[in-house]
């Protein structure tokens, strides 16, 4: 385990180490957290946070991290807590990722030298426009950078350090919380709410500097199982049912102009097979379903039903079977009820001198799954407040 004595690391230092850590996810895996390697991070933000004097630091068999900074004021004041997630996406390697500080950047194509073919150019990310004379910090073209989220990351430590170190500014009791398997979909299966102890928080884990988000996609997860009939191929006339052929029918009949994530934006929903694997006897496609409109779900689910269902009416020897999984849930039907954390998180914003960004996430995060354990989240990146340095997440 590293052991970490320097005070007053600056939030980029924090972020370059941390991405070199391999703390990838694994969906397949049915451990918590889903990869031992996570912990070797949550290990490091242990170590951290005793060295800029946080207290009542643990990490649990589950790979939370949680810390405080005491309130410094005496009247009474709600705790909130800043939340980040340590892993990366199992959809591409974490593994001997090199970070590449670009300073001053100033808008030319950046090709990346471990693969000359990725090349990130403003025409592809209109966004980078904005970033012009800023430093951008890339991985080396075979790795996710893992932006998302050890930037969240790095930016509650600085922050934490920087209010520890300058108890001139005032607060009430903050609860810092780091967790494993946001990735694939298990960020809070197995946190302790009552140990957490918060009455709301923000989850660290948005987008440019300034934007707060108050709504996410709802999300279930669905599985279309074909049960074709295998036999040996060389004596199959007339019995065989290729339960392959029959998913990519199916596969091929859903909407292709529409509720596809190619084919929709701002706040339209989709259908997304993203995983497919089988064999003649048994062959499953994996979606995921997602919109604003929870009700919406049901509705894109039957579509994928009835597609399914209208296919399977050739093959009257196979069969099918669908699996339903909620995932999470628009954060908005809980934040509704709290006004006051999105307010606060606009407030705070407009006082650094930004105008806030208030949008919605076409996607989710811990923060979605909390709101409904009774605990009031916006995702923001509200850190930034106290760091003179912002991390995009998509590069």
């Amino acid at each position: 385990m590293n052991t970490i004595n320097k005070s007053e690391f600056t939030v980029l230092e924090r972020f370059l180490r941390y991405v070199t850590i391999d703390t990838q996810s694994d969906v397949a895996s049915e451990t918590h957290p889903t990869t031992q390697k996570q912990f070797d991070l949550a290990h490091i933000l242990v170590s951290e946070l005793k060295a800029i004097g946080a207290s009542d630091i643990t990490l649990d068999d589950y790979c939370y991290v949680m810390a405080t900074l005491p309130s410094n004021v005496s009247h009474d004041v709600p705790t909130i807590c800043f939340c980040s997630h340590m892993d990366t996406s199992p959809d591409s390697s974490g593994t001997g990722v090199k970070p590449i500080v670009h300073k001053n950047y100033d808008g030319k194509p950046i090709t990346l030298p471990d693969d000359n073919s990725q090349v990130i150019t403003t025409e592809r990310y209109p966004s980078l426009v904005k970033q012009i004379g800023n430093s951008l910090i890339t991985a080396s073209g075979t790795t996710l950078l893992g932006a998302d989220n050890k930037s969240g990351v790095a930016e509650i430590m600085a922050a934490a350090e920087y209010l520890i170190n300058h108890p001139e500014i005032k607060h009430g009791p903050i609860r810092i919380l780091f967790t494993p398997d946001e990735e694939v979909g298990r960020g809070v299966d197995k946190l302790d709410m009552e140990k957490l102890g918060a009455d709301f928080g923000y989850t660290v884990d948005g987008e440019e500097l300034g934007s707060m988000e108050a709504e996410t996609f709802s999300a279930d997860g669905m599985k279309v199982i074909v049960h074709g009939v295998s036999i040996h191929p060389g004596y199959a006339k007339g019995k065989l049912v290729n339960g392959i052929k029959i998913l990519s029918e199916i596969l091929t009949a859903l909407p292709k102009e529409t509720l596809s994530p190619e084919t929709t934006e701002g706040m339209e929903g989709f259908v997304h097979p993203y995983l497919v694997e089988g064999n003649v006897e048994k062959a499953t496609a994996t979606f995921i379903i997602r919109d604003f409109d929870t009700s919406k779900l049901a509705v894109h689910e039957q579509l994928v039903k009835d597609v399914a269902n209208e296919v399977i009416k050739k093959y009257p020897m196979a069969r099918l079977t669908f699996e339903i999984t909620e995932q999470y849930r628009n954060m908005k039907e809980i934040l509704d009820h709290h006004p006051q954390v999105a307010a606060n998180a606009a407030e705070a914003i407009k006082r650094t001198g930004l105008d806030p960004i208030i949008g919605s996430i076409r996607g989710g995060t811990d923060g979605s799954r909390l709101s409904f354990m009774v605990f009031p989240v916006l995702t923001s990146l509200l850190a930034n407040m106290l760091s003179t340095l912002s991390m995009n997440g998509s590069l």
